[in-house]
């Protein structure tokens, strides 16, 4: 009797609101088979267009994927070698006096000197090691989102600065170490607030035992599984949702809104395009081959804006993948909090850009 009840309640169950949203796409498939068939089929084809070649071209056949396995083993190497603990004894005052856990700069350093991806292997792990609370690990997010993500980057850069008659020192002290300061203070003071400052005693040893060649092979091993299973995934999914909103014409407006406020933040539309939808790296690499013939403004906030953690898939796909898996943080607090990072760097491009260009030149 009581195997009745619970199947005619079954039957009578009401429809769940996912269950409408599912129906609701089994009609319009059908509709669109029946009277746009190659609507569908072209969607696929626009995502598919989309991802392919960042995935195949940068991460797979190219340098990128090869730099993030370097750069994890770089990272780890330096690890062993006391890189971290340096770093705590020398930014420990500092932390002290802001009133946060000092290892909210690491992933930032990590970062200046690497990839953005190993950053966060690396460093987050070390972050809940140390302690560090929610809000510190969202402030460290943010921090790290403010340094470029690769070397070349960096390079190029500078080569972009000198063109036009720049002093470099005065735009990397602006733009990359004073932040490493200043936006852990400021987000204290503002939007997180549970904070801590530690004292040396309190922490732990970062620096591992693993003898070297474990070390260098397990580091290399480490940052394959980061690039194919973390990474390229979250590339793949940027990139095909960013076809399939071209195809369906929303992504084009978007584009043009960019574009504008790039205009008004006295950033070359081009290279700032290149930086926050494909790569800081390759935007760089065709700032410095042009820059001699631009205002020196539009190259400086095309800089600024190239160091940081863009583009769009590290904050909306890798970002959030890495440092979900290593630290007490889940895929919407850190996308979040690279969300900031990212909206931070942008308007301090515009500002450094607008305000300090005119006396350097």
């Amino acid at each position: 009797m009581s195997d009745v009840k619970v199947t005619t309640a079954q039957e009578t169950r009401g429809l769940r609101k996912i269950e409408i949203v599912g129906l609701t796409l089994v009609v319009l498939s059908l509709v669109g088979l029946l009277f746009n068939p190659s609507f569908i089929s072209g969607l696929f084809d626009a995502m598919l267009k989309r991802a392919h070649p960042i995935i195949v071209n940068a991460f797979i056949t190219g340098t990128v994927g090869v730099a993030i396995i370097i750069s994890v083993m770089v990272g780890r190497i330096l690890e062993r070698c006391g890189f971290t603990d340096a770093l705590m004894r020398i930014f420990i005052p500092i932390a002290k006096a802001i009133g946060v856990n000092p290892a909210v700069v690491i992933p930032a350093v990590y970062n200046i000197l690497g990839d953005i991806n190993a950053a966060g292997r690396i460093a987050g792990p070390i972050l809940v090691k140390a302690g560090a609370t929610k809000d510190e690990q969202k402030i460290a997010v943010v921090t790290m989102m403010q340094s470029q993500q690769s070397f070349s980057t960096f390079m190029f850069g500078i080569l972009a600065l000198t063109a036009v008659g720049v002093n470099p020192f005065v735009i990397i002290a602006v733009s990359l170490f004073i932040p490493l300061v200043m936006v852990p203070w400021l987000l204290r003071m503002t939007i997180y607030r549970d904070t801590k400052a530690v004292s040396l005693d309190e922490l732990p040893s970062f620096t591992p035992n693993t003898p070297a060649l474990p070390t260098i092979f397990n580091a290399a091993r480490e940052g394959a599984e980061l690039l194919f299973l973390l990474i390229i995934p979250a590339i793949g999914v940027i990139f095909s949702i960013i076809g399939a909103l071209d195809y369906l014409g929303v992504w084009k407006p978007f584009e043009a809104g960019l574009t504008a406020v790039l205009n008004i933040l006295s950033i070359d539309p081009k290279s700032g395009m290149v930086s926050i939808l494909a790569s800081p790296t390759l935007a760089m690499a065709q700032l410095k081959d042009v820059a001699a013939n631009m205002n020196p403004k539009l190259v400086v906030g095309s800089v600024v804006l190239a160091w940081s953690g863009y583009p769009f898939s590290v904050i909306f796909g890798q970002l959030p993948a890495i440092w979900s898996g290593c630290t007490d943080l889940n895929h919407k607090e850190a996308m979040y909090a690279a969300i900031l990072g990212a909206v931070l760097k942008l308007l301090t491009a515009g500002l450094i850009a607008i305000f300090l260009t005119p006396l350097l030149v």
